[in-house]
């Protein structure tokens, strides 16, 4: 199990998590039942696949120790195990949260330490 997972966020669906005082989720994760989230190997397609050309975004980095039981690890996309929490996230597991600004191509700026 990963220590950090990551979160891709609008701000405006982070500032309803800092008012509510907890993350339900993105309107896809309340369909599916639980908050999708990516490792630090699978977030960068992550990003490409589903907010392509988006602005105006979070990557939250999470603590997976304190998330608990809640968490697992099921096949998505091409069979890779891919973080699910099938609870409502505490703001206290968010332990960063970076912007993530879109380049002159329209990709997105990753954090130097989440690797290409």
């Amino acid at each position: 199990m990963d220590a950090i997972i990551y979160k891709i966020v609008t701000v405006e669906q982070w500032r309803k998590a800092e008012a509510d005082g907890v993350f339900a989720g993105a309107p896809i994760d309340i369909s599916d039942g639980y908050i999708h989230f990516s490792t630090g190997s699978q977030v960068r397609e992550t990003a490409a696949r589903h907010f392509s050309g988006m602005g105006d975004l979070l990557l939250v980095h999470v603590d997976t120790a304190k998330l608990g039981d809640a968490l697992r690890y099921e096949p998505s996309r091409g069979g890779l195990l891919f973080p699910h929490l099938y609870a409502p996230m505490p703001l206290d597991c968010a332990i960063r949260i970076d912007p993530l600004p879109l380049d002159e191509t329209g990709r997105h700026m990753f954090p130097v330490e989440i690797g290409a």
